[in-house]
């Protein structure tokens, strides 16, 4: 499965303010310490797809958008202010009202030239779907929230989301979507009120790291990847699409006790593996992979429903080249698995107090294969009036995809009508064909069971 080649070009209006529809109070509202760090300082981006909708005709999804989002604004009202950086690089929200940014525009292109494989990401010509950023650069300053619906030749549009990380990860950006969904399909008010409680997810005072987090260190050897010396027309993009057959191949690969293991586990053990080993690293090089792991579920005390901040801790598994490469898949699964056990309550509050005690630093990153389950987001539920989204989700392969260093695994339909799940990989043209080859034999099915003691082997 190769990148799409579809390109178009987009009309823009003028980029305009929309703020609350009704006033709200000027407050400051503190983030919380896992919100604040520095690798959630970025915006993070999603594409949104409808076809047209007969039972709409006359009505401007546009304007129905629009209205709808001030409307939000009114619950959701920090998305409208601004961020500013105070002592220790703590960040809060200042409630100025000053709205979030939004752009109407036209495309000449219909959601049936996309075809069933290019609706995935990275999605094509995504920066034109996307707003343009305004202000300094940074997160601080401007605006945290920016919303484009693309009106489509066909009368379908696509809606275009930007939204500064540190204000709501995955479910909280969900949740503020069908929030907006519902207000445009009529609704008087979301059926699910936000809740702010930030401070939940605060240090102690004082902080006390009771942990090893392992995931905000340099990997032994050193901090530099070779990987970001690789000029970026020597990346190759691919993505490789997981489906049943695939994933059950992937099950006769390891151990029987093992063999009950997510889809997310088994993809990204062979993902990490194989890339590992199309890398080139030296043998006795320390590589890892990190994750998020939701806290929603993982709290002694549970979290209010309705927060939409940031709730997850990363974690890293982590081993030598020579380590991974040699042994069976099993090795790795393995070690995936004690990672995501690690992360407890515990866990959570002692991050946030290492943060708060190393300068809200970023996560390591170097000699690191990093993944985010997005399968079960619920983006494609996203419901304007047009009914659900022939896409939704991620607008790009992955934060820093084109250094090959992160990746979204994404829900996916190809071509054949085959369900399953998407993970893109950006690797340099000499070890992509290294990287499928090892893919290969982990995804075919073997000709013997090599952990059934019955087997016969030719």
């Amino acid at each position: 499965m190769e990148s799409s080649t579809i390109t178009f070009k987009v009309q823009r209006s003028e980029p305009e303010l929309v703020a609350p529809a009704k006033p709200k109070p000027y407050e400051l509202k503190p983030l919380s310490d896992i919100d604040d760090q520095e690798g959630m300082r970025f915006y993070s981006s999603g594409i949104h797809v409808y076809r047209n909708e007969p039972s709409k005709d006359g009505q401007d999804p546009a304007r129905v958008i629009k209205d709808a989002l001030a409307e939000a604004l009114v619950y959701y009202y920090p998305l409208a202010g601004r961020l500013r950086e105070e002592a220790d690089r703590k960040l809060v929200v200042e409630c100025t009202g000053e709205g979030v940014v939004f752009v109407e525009a036209e495309a000449d292109v219909s959601v049936e030239d996309f075809g069933a494989d290019a609706l995935r990401p990275p999605f094509p010509c995504h920066e034109e779907l996307l707003c343009e950023f305004q202000g300094n650069g940074g997160v601080t300053d401007c605006p945290l929230l920016y919303i484009q619906v693309t009106r489509l030749r066909c009368g379908g549009f696509i809606f275009g989301i930007r939204i500064n990380h540190t204000i709501a990860d995955a479910p909280g950006v969900m949740q503020f979507l069908k929030a907006l969904g519902e207000l445009a399909r009529g609704a008087a008010a979301p059926s699910v009120p936000p809740v702010w409680e930030r401070h939940l997810l605060d240090a102690r005072r004082p902080p006390c790291v009771t942990q090893f987090h392992p995931e905000y260190e340099a990997p032994l050897g050193g901090d530099i990847d070779k990987l970001w010396t690789v000029p970026p027309q020597d990346m190759v993009l691919r993505p490789f699409f997981f489906g049943q057959k695939e994933i059950s191949a992937l099950r006769k690969n390891v151990p029987p006790h093992l063999r009950m293991s997510s889809r997310f586990e088994l993809v990204t053990a062979s993902v990490w593996r194989s890339r590992t080993a199309a890398l080139r690293y030296a043998a006795d090089d320390e590589v890892r992979v990190q994750f998020i792991v939701n806290a929603r579920g993982k709290r002694q005390v549970p979290l209010p429903v309705g927060f939409y901040g940031n709730a997850f801790a990363f974690t890293v598994a982590a081993a030598t080249v020579d380590n991974l490469c040699s042994r069976p898949l099993g090795y790795a699964l393995e070690m995936i698995k004690k990672a995501k056990a690690r992360i407890t309550d515990e866990y959570m509050q002692s991050v946030a107090d290492y943060l708060v005690l190393n300068g809200r630093r970023h996560f390591g990153v170097a000699q690191t294969y990093i993944v985010s389950d997005v399968t079960r987001a619920g983006f494609e539920d996203v419901d304007f009036g047009w009914g659900e989204g022939v896409y939704g989700g991620p607008a790009k392969g992955g934060e820093g995809a084109i250094l090959g260093v992160a990746n979204y695994i994404t829900r996916f339909k190809n071509g054949k009508g085959e369900e399953g799940i998407l993970v893109p990989v950006c690797l340099p043209g000499y070890a992509m064909e290294k990287f499928q080859l090892e893919m290969e034999g982990l995804t075919q099915d073997p000709i013997f069971d090599p952990y059934d003691a019955t087997s016969t082997q030719f």
